[in-house]
């Protein structure tokens, strides 16, 4: 895993964010999503897969508005969807809904893994990869 800031990890998979401050998925040209996760919302899944979920309505905010967008249309479609992590010792910010712009973290890329959201319905989700 590569450490690196958020604008520099979405650009490893071809894909620009709207805004660097909120946005945290973006589309790349070839139709895949790209999503940051946070390392602490990793849920056991199925053998041989990463699992992460979550409830969007946990925060607030455009990114989380376009986060939705985002998700929904890629359920919706069965996209490709590629990583990147995001770690903070700050969990309980996050966990808190607070704004997660200024705190401590750090980005890793997942390009050996593939995924999909397999969970949505407006509000969980829950993303699955699998090694390419």
């Amino acid at each position: 895993m590569a450490k690196l800031g958020i604008k520099d990890a979405f650009a490893k998979y071809g894909a620009t964010l709207r805004n660097v401050q909120w946005s945290v998925s973006s589309w790349t040209a070839n139709g895949a999503l790209v999503v940051s996760l946070w390392d602490h919302h990793r849920q056991p899944g199925m053998p041989g897969t990463l699992e992460f979920a979550d409830k969007a309505s946990r925060w607030h905010g455009p990114g989380n508005r376009e986060f939705r967008e985002n998700v929904a249309k890629a359920f919706d479609l069965s996209s490709e969807v590629r990583l990147v992590i995001v770690r903070t010792a700050d969990t309980e910010r996050v966990e808190a809904g607070g704004s997660a712009s200024s705190i401590p973290k750090e980005f890793f890329v997942r390009d050996d893994l593939i995924g999909q959201v397999v969970e949505w319905n407006g509000d969980n989700y829950r993303f699955r990869f699998i090694r390419e």
